[in-house]
């Protein structure tokens, strides 16, 4: 009985891990630690993914959602110092964020896609 109860809470705590849901299929490069990112150059500007991840030891959505964005836009600008061309300010309303987390390692993970249009 009581391997039954301990199998059953390892099934709950497994079952219990997600990871965020990808909105491209775009190659991605190491920004930092917890930050990968990719690009895709459109006629009007592009668009731009972010994976960040980190270790919480007590989960907050909101602070690695947050952060995500704050990476997203970061280095959306410094592509756009890069090529040498302005880009307009990016709504972050429009940016789609996806999280998970997985409660084995403690990894709270994020996925964002947003859009950058020259000006």
């Amino acid at each position: 009985m009581k391997s039954l109860i301990l199998l059953s809470v390892f099934v709950l705590f497994v079952t219990g891990c997600a990871t965020p849901v990808s909105h491209t299929n775009i190659p991605v490069s190491t920004y930092d630690k917890d930050t990968e990112y990719g690009i895709e150059e459109t006629k009007t500007g592009f668009g731009i993914t972010v994976y960040y991840s980190r270790y919480q030891f007590i989960p907050e959505s909101s602070a690695v959602s947050i952060a995500c964005k704050s990476q997203l836009t970061s280095i959306a600008w410094e592509h756009a110092d890069k090529s040498g061309r302005p880009i307009k300010q990016i709504n972050e309303q429009r940016i789609r964020v996806s999280m998970g987390r997985n409660g084995l390692t403690g990894i709270t993970s994020c996925q964002a896609y947003g859009v950058a249009e020259w000006k």
